[in-house]
């Protein structure tokens, strides 16, 4: 039977001999036109994929739609369903969606990759809101232009969808713009209207219903299967690979006639994107269609559930239940649900799939934890028998089978008959009679709103009563459930049930509670952080029973327990008030701040620019080129180039010993199906060519390792199969004979290639000269510090594109490569020296790229490499396409780092001496490596160190390759300066504000630590922005609030930190050219690649004004006839390097020469048809200019003089909330003013400046970058590593750009935005060590022990576990003992 479906209205079958096992992501990009959808992950963790799911209930004549991840939606279970991408709201030919329009017209895509996963989000968003205003009684319509979200749900709409490139805000300001409460006035900079000009007409207009009408032939087909008697879906007669049983037994029957190793039992598929597969399956038995599966009840006892109901459905059922019954315990179990994945994967992810994973799998469920709490049960099939089993009996089976099949859950209703409300009120005066319920959830994870898998979840059941004789409470019922810790599968702690129940509730009580459930929650060996997740479990219990107290329990007064209760954004207690206490503001002194669904996640947030019309059109803020083609999906990336005939794909296979000799590759012989042509590795080049991956002015890099292998992720070899998926599955089930004898132990660490004096030589010219005398400037001091150290680990690019390329074998044995790479022209001369073949027969092609962070530079280079190199030996097309988890593993990072710096000062902050030891580990290869001692050092002179002198190695060790990382070194640099404050200003017991004041440099100090960037009084606004931003962000206030926060609360502490930049940048040669068509159009070239960064846009802008000249009245308006077209090695040569920031400005300088030149050619004739006719037109010219041969095409190679190196500076105050119980860091507010020169679009610099900031905050906070121990990266995709998410930026973010205009040599007096506001994100890192500082003055958060209390080294990034840490793991212990007192 043919599985039917639409993809945005257009009808598809899918037959027997389909893949079974292709996901609608594959089935889009490779079998339709509609590529918007983009892989970015695989495992349904970016939203890069998202798309519309529609299903028409006939009955009804309704249809709903709800967002999904096609990366893990089969296909072939899309029957009867229609899906809409981007491409089916609207297209550039045929009129943009206003979301398209808004999130391009907000500057809500750089990049781009990102965006058409966004703009379904949001679509969906508003067509589920949409589909609330239809039924009996609807609401009135929402104002005109607007939809029926609010502002808040608005903002939620995109929490799943991750962004490394816009930092988020225009993305929620894009959103926010469609909700019906939102005040225009409060959204960010947008391309609409000025501030203060802001109405809804001046927006593109969004109509109710206008996003994925059901396709009308779809419900028709739907109706006529309704009417007919249909086929059963399993004959098995048919040798179907893919069966739909519509009951239990037919199930069975299906399961007894299958192998059950070639069987895979689905529902949504959305295990395979925590269960990375290396499996093939022949069969797949899809159980929607099992109406038991799908059915709910409700009695008088409880809700029952059907196993195959969506996440999404049930909290609906559970929502409107708890609501109708007022059952608490509903209520709360939806709202953690909530906080359960992402909205796209809830909305086909099962409950019973869920429970499965987490009872099999041991998957670390949340819903398994509350349900367990909740007291529910499941209703079971084996075989042929059903049973009703506990939830905790359950769990503790053996792992379940195909046999096996869960029916349903039930949920028992929680209102005993005391209880009229879920707000249930002890009675006080004695009545032991009348019971409370209490019911409570918690989750402690790295983001706020899910999608990401708890450290520790748990979930409290209690039944309360007051015990007369004491005045205290009494749990009489108790079910502590706790899970996600490191355990085989939720459990309920027994021994502390038993501990509690049916005695008061006391401090002492709850101090002995806390001892038993310490020895309960003990992660399994291995566990991450596992002294962590043991505390949380102890803080949580606090948080739920300490209201309780007896010390706390006034009967007088009725106020709900959990107004107080400690909680936090990512440890969120879950409960509506259930039992009306009295709780003491100075006893809890905790406020509870979880984001609830009413709560908006961004305050208010101000850009301030400066537009400058100097130069127009350069100079005006706008939107980015191609900003809607990549909204509507519209825009090519590699990926998106239709596969040529009979192109082949090709995977790596990497290393996964650190350092060993290889014996041989071979494929695993069971996998013969997977039609394998080959694998490709070093024995493959050709004789003429030389196996080289990659190259540097530093020297060459292998293609392949082997014999020996140098690190775990080194590049083995190639699988070259017929499909993608064939070629990974391949790839990662090959088989490497491996063995060590007579090799040393590998280099795994700074330490040890130290003790084996394992470096890489630095260059001389590379080292930047030192200061001073340090041992006179140690003399001077008042106060010395010696050998403190600092450590820095590193950082993953987190590109949503990851590492591609195509390779076109061409004629004459030439090759066509179309490469994501951040430098075309070295892709080029690397393929060519691996081929040997001449550059000529090599054309690179690079037309966008989906982010690059440096991470498109270098490590570019061996993708495109192999992948020619397959190409060239079984001439044929091959294209690859490197799933997460590779990127990952092979392509390295930032530089991790070991700092020791000795320091001398005055007591007054003034520092004297400085002397800085540094270590970098550079992974197996020099890459880049050379230059981070320069980069560093450059970075670390931002302050006036006195005396400087310094040390640096760079180590060779047995770890991937470190590469350039935006702002590569300097990051570390300018933080390790800003350690170097804090430590002092620590040792004075001192703001740290202020010394960094007392070392900021002067005109004169400046010129002595950057005497190649000479600046003036004027053009050094350093010392005035860091005035302005005291005054504008009302830092000083701000302070004295924070202080006074810090002395009322005892769970939450505040921290406010002030950073500076003062960094330098350098500009490289770049080539531009121009041309102009015969109908007047203008064609521009350059050597720089747009990665998002705005490139395109700026040289647009460039050539528009650059060719304007020719009238001085500037009246011809030439922007919107110029277009920016894809570098091409042999189009544009010496394209060098996109990095460093500049490239942008250098392209823009090139192009303006290049317009000189063409100005210079068409002036004379200009005036000399002005002498003639009077006014020339654009159009009138160029024909003119043709007929008179001028030639119309000028070329120009920028190399920048002096002024090719300068200084950027800026400041930023960023305010910050710890909870001392999770970890848990907020971002209240961060201010930046940043100097952008005069900016040639103001917009674009903006983007920069918050998205790089963003990726700060990444780096510092929340990135946790793990290696095992060889070397091997295991946080290797988004279950692993956290990149920031919508809910995790500043709630207040406000920017500004100072346009300081005094940097004539610069430009056009512009400066860089890219690289070096992402230094500022040091920020909240310093802000949170103040929260902790401030929290460590308590005694229940002091470390014992310390010989230096005041200063501690806080780690980077500063996660959760690190914060709870430095806090005092057994900070609730402590506090309870200071209650009880001495026994």
């Amino acid at each position: 039977m043919a599985v039917v479906f639409a993809v945005n209205g257009e009808r598809f079958e899918l037959r027997d001999g389909d893949d079974p096992g292709a996901t609608l992501l594959d089935f889009l990009r490779s079998r339709t036109r509609f590529t918007g959808p983009k892989l970015g992950c695989g495992e349904g963790g970016c939203g890069a994929c998202v798309v519309l799911l529609s299903t028409y209930d006939a009955t009804a004549d309704e249809a709903s739609h709800a967002a999904a991840a096609s990366c893990l939606t089969l296909a072939h279970g899309l029957h009867h369903r229609a899906v809409t991408t981007t491409e089916g709201l609207g297209s550039s030919r045929d009129g943009l969606h206003a979301v398209h329009a808004r999130l391009a017209g907000f500057h809500a895509s750089q990049c781009g990759f990102c965006t058409p996963g966004m703009c379904m989000s949001l679509a969906a968003a508003l067509a589920g809101a949409d589909g609330k205003g239809k039924g009996a009684g609807p609401p009135p319509p929402p104002r005109e232009g607007f939809s029926r979200l609010t502002s808040a749900q608005a903002e939620r709409a995109v929490a799943g969808n991750l962004c490394r490139c816009t930092g988020y805000r225009p993305i929620a300001d894009a959103c926010k713009s469609f909700a019906a409460d939102v005040d225009l006035e409060d959204l960010g900079l947008n391309s609409f209207w000025r501030k203060g000009d802001a109405h809804v007409s001046k927006l593109p207009p969004y109509k109710e219903g206008s996003i994925a009408a059901f396709p009308e032939f779809l419900k028709a087909e739907i109706r006529d299967s309704l009417s007919t008697d249909t086929p059963a879906a399993s004959d098995m007669s048919t040798m179907s690979s893919w069966h739909r049983p519509r009951s239990v037994e037919e199930y069975y029957k299906l399961i007894a006639a299958s192998h059950t190793s070639g069987t895979k039992v689905v529902a949504a598929n959305t295990s395979s994107g925590v269960y990375r597969e290396s499996e093939l399956y022949d069969r797949y038995i899809h159980l929607t269609d099992i109406p038991e599966l799908n059915s709910v009840s409700s009695d008088t006892e409880g809700l029952r559930i059907g196993a195959a109901t969506s996440i999404s459905r049930a909290i609906h059922i559970l929502t409107t239940q708890g609501d109708g019954c007022k059952d608490v315990v509903f209520s709360n179990i939806a709202h953690h649900m909530e906080k359960v994945a992402s909205h796209f994967i809830r909305n086909t992810a099962t409950l019973g799939g869920n429970l499965v994973m987490a009872q099999r799998d041991e998957f670390p469920s949340d819903i398994a934890t509350i349900l367990l709490a909740a007291g529910s049960s499941v209703c079971i099939q084996v075989t042929s028998e059903k049973l009703n089993v506990t939830l905790d009996e359950f769990l503790e089976m053996p792992p379940c089978d195909n046999n096996t099949l869960l029916l349903s859950v039930f949920i028992p209703h929680s209102t005993p008959d005391s209880v009229s409300s879920s707000a249930g009120t002890v009675n006080m005066a004695g009545d032991n009679t009348a019971t409370s319920l209490l019911f409570e959830t918690y989750r402690a994870a790295p983001r706020p709103l899910g999608n990401a898998v708890a450290y520790l979840n748990s979930a409290f059941f209690a039944q309360v009563s007051s015990d007369g004789s004491s005045g205290g409470l009494i749990l009489e019922n108790l079910r502590l459930a706790f899970g996600a810790y490191g355990t085989q599968h939720a459990i309920r702690a027994t021994d502390v049930e038993k501990c509690l129940v049916g005695k008061p509730v006391s401090a002492s009580l709850l101090l002995e509670a806390c001892r038993v459930l310490k020895k309960t929650i003990v992660p399994k060996e291995g566990t991450p952080h596992s002294a962590y997740r043991s505390s949380l479990a102890v803080a949580f219990l606090f948080s739920f029973l300490y209201p309780a107290t007896k010390g706390n329990v006034k009967p007088a007064q009725a106020v709900g327990l959990n107004d107080y209760v400690a909680s936090d954004t990512n440890g969120n207690s879950n409960c509506t008030h259930s039992v009306n206490l009295d709780v003491s503001h100075k006893e809890t002194n905790c406020v509870k701040s979880g984001l609830n669904n009413n709560d908006h996640m961004l305050d208010s947030c101000k850009q301030i620019v400066e537009i400058s019309k100097d130069y127009l059109p350069v100079g005006i803020p706008t939107k980015k080129v191609g900003a809607e083609l990549q909204a509507s999906g519209e825009a090519v990336y590699v990926d998106d180039i239709p596969s040529p005939e009979d192109c082949l794909y090709g995977a790596f296979i990497y290393s996964t010993k650190p350092l060993a000799h290889v014996n041989s590759i071979e494929l695993d012989p069971s996998l013969e199906q997977l039609k394998t042509a080959t694998v490709i590795t070093v024995k493959d080049i050709p004789k003429e060519g030389a196996n080289v991956g990659a190259s540097t002015i530093f020297g060459p890099e292998t293609l392949f390792g082997g014999p020996l292998t140098q690190c775990a992720g080194e590049p083995l070899g190639v699988v070259v199969a017929e499909t993608r998926n064939f070629a990974n599955i391949a790839a990662k089930r090959a088989v490497v004979n491996y063995s060590t004898e007579t090799l040393d132990t590998p280099i795994l660490s700074i330490e040890e290639a130290v003790r084996r004096c394992s470096y890489f030589e630095t260059p001389p010219f590379l080292l930047p000269q030192k200061i001073g005398e340090f041992s006179k400037g140690m003399e001077e001091a008042d106060q010395k510090i010696y050998s403190a150290e600092v450590k820095l680990s590193s950082q993953y690019y987190f590109y949503m594109e990851t590492q591609t390329a195509l390779a076109v074998p061409d004629e004459d044995n030439c090759m066509v490569v179309y490469s994501s790479s951040q430098c075309p022209e070295v892709v080029q001369n690397t393929i060519a020296q691996c081929l040997g073949l001449p550059c000529h027969n090599v054309r690179v092609i690079t037309r966008r790229v989906g982010g690059g962070f440096g991470g498109k530079a270098v490590r570019s280079l061996p993708v495109a490499t192999a992948c020619a190199l397959a190409a060239f030996k079984l001439r044929r097309p091959v294209r690859m396409y490197l799933d997460r988890k590779t990127d990952m593993i092979m392509t390295g990072g930032r530089h991790p780092m070991k700092i020791c710096y000795s320091i001398g000062f005055k007591s007054d902050g003034k520092i004297t001496a400085l002397h800085v030891d540094l270590f970098i580990n550079a992974g197996m290869t020099m890459d880049i490596s050379p230059t981070i001692p320069h980069n560093f050092i450059e970075a670390l002179k931002k302050y006036n160190w006195g005396a400087f002198s310094y040390d640096a190695k760079i180590c060779k060790t047995n770890f991937s390759t470190r590469s350039a990382m935006r702002g590569p070194g300097e990051v570390q640099g300018s933080y390790v300066a800003e350690a170097i404050i804090e430590h002092v200003a620590s040792a004075l017991s001192t703001d740290a504000k202020l010394v960094r004041q007392r070392n900021i440099h002067t005109v004169e100090s400046l010129a002595l630590f950057h005497s190649e960037c000479m600046e003036d009084a004027l053009g050094y606004t350093l010392p005035s922005i860091c005035n302005q931003l005291t005054a504008s962000a009302n830092y000083q206030h701000r302070l004295e609030m924070v202080q006074a926060f810090n002395k009322s609360s005892q769970w939450k502490k505040r921290g406010l930190s002030f950073v500076t930049i003062a960094h330098k940048v350098s500009s490289r040669p770049t080539p531009g050219k121009v041309s102009i068509l015969n109908d007047g159009s203008i064609v521009v070239e350059v050597g720089g690649i747009e990665i998002g960064q705005g490139l395109w846009t700026k040289v647009k802008q460039m050539a528009a004004f650059g060719l304007g000249q020719l009238w001085s009245d500037q009246s011809e308006d030439l922007l919107e006839r110029v277009r920016v077209i894809q570098a091409d090695t042999l189009s544009v040569v010496q394209g060098g390097w996109t990095a460093g920031s500049t490239t942008s400005e250098s392209s823009c300088e090139a192009v303006r020469r290049a317009c000189g030149i063409m100005v210079d050619r068409l002036k004379p004739l200009k005036e000399k048809l002005q002498e003639k006719q009077g006014r020339v037109s654009w159009d009138g010219l160029i024909l003119q200019a043709k007929m008179a041969a001028v030639d119309l095409s000028a070329r120009e190679y920028y190399i920048p003089g002096a002024s090719g190196s300068y200084l950027n500076y800026g400041a930023a105050a960023s305010e910050v909330e710890i909870d001392l119980l999770t970890g848990a860091t907020t971002i209240l507010r961060s201010d930046l003013i940043y100097d952008c020169g005069q900016s040639l679009n103001p917009a674009v610099d903006l983007g920069q400046v918050e998205g790089a900031f963003v990726q700060g905050i990444g780096y510092f906070m929340s990135e946790e970058y793990v290696t095992n121990s060889d070397g091997l990266v295991t946080s290797d995709g988004t279950w692993t590593y956290k990149i920031p998410t919508v809910d995790t930026i500043p709630r207040q973010f406000n920017v500004e750009l100072l346009n300081s205009g005094f940097h004539k040599n610069r430009v056009l007096s512009s400066k860089a935005s890219g690289e070096p506001p992402l230094f500022l994100a040091a920020s909240v890192h310093c802000a949170t060590r103040n929260a902790i500082a401030a929290a460590r003055k308590d005694i229940h958060c002091s470390v014992s022990g310390s010989s230096s209390p005041s200063f501690f080294e806080l780690e980077v990034p500063a996660i959760m576990p690190v914060v709870k840490e430095m806090c005092g793991l057994d900070n609730v212990e402590k506090y309870l003992k200071t209650l009880v007192g001495p026994k």
